[in-house]
């Protein structure tokens, strides 16, 4: 059925995207660049929670991207977890090829993930950031990387938010709205269904039972 039935002119719904992982992996450049298409020049350290939005066109519906940019430090994180776990439609980790510590801390992250968020159907993708400074030495820990993702199920993604292009960085998060927006239609399709469904007992049930004092 076409999703556009559902489609309510002037509704614009909001995609709520966590990025998550250690501090300096490149999570602030990566969201820049997906919703202003540019890489920012400078970028301070994220306090606590910062977000930025991009409104899509997908299928019918208007849709306001909304990807927030976590703090990886700890002192920040800790008293704003529950705040940005509310409500999240999906989940992006990153890691920094360069820095084998962002990499081990991902079980950590993925942790913390599940621990907050209700239900393993929230999509969530592994971005391996600042491909353009991999080295032979950092090469094994990319291996390693791609199969925590495939353990995990979640796509993997060898990425330069410096010098990458906006299409690229487009293939990470709007696949995820796009895998969002179709579970929404199964949702609505679902509870149209349950609505379309006719009641027991109608009049016809009745008088074949013999209990209709029609």
């Amino acid at each position: 059925m076409d999703s556009c039935e559902f489609w309510i002119p002037g509704i614009c719904r909001t995609c709520k995207i966590i990025v998550l992982g250690d501090a300096g992996v490149g999570k602030t450049s990566l969201t820049h660049l997906y919703c202003t298409g540019r890489f920012p020049e400078k970028t301070d350290s994220t306090i606590g929670v910062d977000f930025r939005e991009r409104l899509l066109q997908v299928g019918c519906e208007k849709i306001k991207v909304q990807l927030w940019d976590t703090a990886g430090q700890e002192r920040f994180r800790k008293c704003m977890v529950q705040h940005y776990y509310r409500n999240v439609h999906a989940v992006v980790f990153v890691y920094d090829v360069t820095n084998v510590a962002s990499f081990r801390s991902l079980p950590l992250w993925m942790e913390e993930c599940q621990q907050h968020l209700l239900g393993p159907d929230v999509p969530r993708v592994l971005v391996a950031n600042k491909a353009d400074l991999v080295t032979t030495r950092v090469a094994s820990t990319i291996e390693q990387a791609r199969h925590l993702a495939e353990v995990h199920s979640m796509p993997f993604y060898l990425f330069s938010a410096k010098g990458g292009s906006r299409e690229q960085v487009d293939a990470i998060f709007s696949k995820l709205v796009q895998q969002i927006s179709r579970q929404r239609g199964k949702k609505t399709e679902a509870v149209r269904c349950i609505k379309l469904t006719p009641k027991a007992n109608t009049v016809e049930e009745k008088k074949e039972k013999g209990i209709c004092n029609c």
